[in-house]
């Protein structure tokens, strides 16, 4: 299963912000969205950066509640690790895991054309070995 095949049951909407954006307004846009990550675009519209939950926890461990007034791009963390269509959902979960990571901006000829999330990989997963194993369990009362 690849990337793409994902998207198409999600969707490929991708709530994004500019880099000069505040701080506040990212926080205000995650909790708006109910999302765990935005994606700071770039002037051409691929991923300049990404904004997360976990980077909203460390500026504010670091700065207090002078970072909310600070630009996005002071807090994201920049040249997010990022996926295509065509890449393998193993090989994107194994990615995500292996770099502790729960989001991935997906880049289409060097613009973000989606986004995915750990959680909508292990759901992809977990549909497919259940409709498998509903299949070998068919298989064998049927022998």
């Amino acid at each position: 299963m690849i990337i793409a095949e994902i998207l198409q049951k999600k969707g490929n909407t991708v709530t994004a912000i500019d880099r000069n954006a505040s701080i506040a307004e990212a926080i205000a846009l995650l909790a708006e969205h109910r999302i765990g990550a935005l994606v700071v675009r770039d002037q051409v519209g691929g991923a300049a950066g990404i904004f997360t939950e976990r980077d909203v926890v460390r500026v504010l461990n670091a700065e207090g509640a002078n970072a909310l007034a600070q630009p996005v791009a002071s807090g994201m963390t920049a040249n997010p690790v990022t996926c295509s269509k065509t890449d393998k959902v193993n090989d994107v979960l194994a990615t995500m895991s292996r770099l502790h990571f729960r989001h991935m901006p997906i880049i289409e000829n060097g613009t973000v054309s989606g986004i995915v999330s750990i959680r909508d990989l292990v759901v992809e997963r977990l549909e497919r070995v259940e409709t498998e194993a509903e299949a070998m369990r068919a298989y064998v009362a049927g022998a």
